[in-house]
C-alpha cells in the first residue's frame, strides 16, 4: 500500500486527474450494461437510441447556448468532424442498443472485452502511440482478470446470444476504437472535449429521428410518450444523461491528456462494477471466479497505469 501512495503523489497531476476520470467512467459503463438489457427487455432498440438522444441533445443545446459555439481559427476539417460525431452516436450506439437486444448479456460482457485491445491496436497504428512493457503486461494482466469474471457464468448457465447479436457488438467495438483515434487528432486540433461530445449526440439525434420515422410512422416515434413505467424513463435518463452527457465528456477529456494505450485497461473494469451491481440489487452471488479476477483486473490496471519514477 505504501508503494501505491508513493506513486500517486510522484504521478503528474494532469494524468492522476486522467486517471480519476476514467475511473469514474469505468462505474457508470460498468452499470451500464444491465441498465441496456433491463430497459431493452421493455422498450424497442430504436425507440430506446432516439430518446437517449434526445435528452443528451437537449443537454448539449443547452451547453452549446450558455457557452457558444465555435471552431479553432486553425481551421479543422469538417468531414472528418462529422465521421466522428456519426460514428460516436449513431453507428457505435446504434450497433451496441441493436446488439444487445438479439444476444445474452453474458455475450455482450465477453465480447466487450477485445474493446481495450482494438483501442490500443488503433493507437499504435494510427497515432504512433509508445506502448511500454509495463503496459503490455499490465494490459495482459488485466485482460485475464476480466475473462475469468466474464468466463464464470458460462460453467453454471449456457448463454442465449444469438450469432448476429454478437457480430453487431464486435463492430460497434471497432467503431468505438474509431472514435477514439479521431478524437485524439480532433483535440489536437483544438477542440474542446465538450464540443466533440456534445455535437455527436445531435448528429446522433438528427440521424436517428428519420430512421425511426421511416420505419414505424410519427406516431412510433412519439409511442413512448404515454409508457409510464418508470424504470424505462429510469434506464433512458441514466443512459442520457449519465452514460451519455457526463461519461462521454470525462472519456474524452482523459484522452486528451494520456495514450490511448493508457486508457484502455480501465475498460477492464466494466465487468467488476457489473458484478458489484448485480450482487448489490438483483442477488448475484459472489463467486469465486468473480473474486479472484475482480483482483487479477484492478492488479494489472495498476501495474499498467503507474510509473516508474526517474
Amino acid at each position: 500500500m505504501a508503494s501505491s501512495f508513493i506513486i500517486l503523489i510522484n504521478m503528474n497531476g494532469h494524468r492522476l486527474k486522467a486517471y480519476i476520470q476514467l475511473l469514474i467512467v469505468a462505474v457508470i459503463w460498468g452499470i451500464a450494461g444491465p441498465v441496456i438489457k433491463i430497459t431493452l427487455g421493455q422498450i424497442p432498440p430504436d425507440i430506446f437510441i432516439l430518446y437517449r438522444f434526445l435528452i443528451s441533445s437537449i443537454i448539449a443545446i443547452v451547453y452549446f447556448l450558455l457557452k457558444g459555439f465555435s471552431f479553432p481559427k486553425n481551421g479543422v476539417g469538417i468531414i472528418e468532424l462529422l465521421i466522428y460525431c456519426l460514428f460516436n452516436s449513431s453507428v457505435q450506439l446504434g450497433l451496441l442498443f441493436w446488439g444487445t437486444s438479439r444476444t445474452s448479456l453474458l455475450d455482450m460482457s465477453l465480447i466487450s472485452l477485445f474493446g481495450p485491445l482494438l483501442l490500443v491496436a488503433a493507437g499504435y497504428i494510427f497515432l504512433k502511440d509508445r506502448i511500454t512493457k509495463r503496459e503490455k503486461v499490465g494490459t495482459l494482466i488485466a485482460f485475464i482478470g476480466a475473462s475469468l469474471i466474464g468466463v464464470a457464468p458460462i460453467l453454471s448457465v449456457s448463454g442465449d446470444g444469438g450469432f448476429l447479436g454478437n457480430i453487431l457488438i464486435f463492430l460497434s467495438l471497432i467503431a468505438g476504437a474509431i472514435c477514439g483515434v479521431l478524437a485524439k487528432k480532433l483535440m489536437r486540433k483544438g477542440l474542446s472535449p465538450a464540443l466533440l461530445v456534445n455535437l455527436s449526440f445531435i448528429i446522433g439525434f438528427l440521424t436517428t429521428l428519420p430512421f425511426v420515422i421511416i420505419k414505424g410512422g410519427v406516431g412510433y416515434s412519439l409511442s413512448l410518450l404515454s409508457n409510464t413505467n418508470i424504470w424505462v424513463w429510469a434506464g433512458i435518463v441514466y443512459m442520457a444523461i449519465f452514460s451519455g452527457n457526463i461519461a462521454y465528456i470525462l472519456s474524452v477529456r482523459a484522452q486528451k491528456t494520456i495514450e490511448l494505450s493508457e486508457v484502455a485497461p480501465f475498460a477492464y473494469l466494466y465487468p467488476i462494477f457489473s458484478a458489484i451491481l448485480a450482487v448489490a440489487f438483483l442477488d448475484d452471488k459472489i463467486t469465486l471466479p468473480i473474486a479472484a479476477g475482480s483482483v487479477v483486473t484492478l492488479l494489472g490496471v495498476f501495474i499498467a497505469e503507474s510509473k516508474r519514477r526517474k
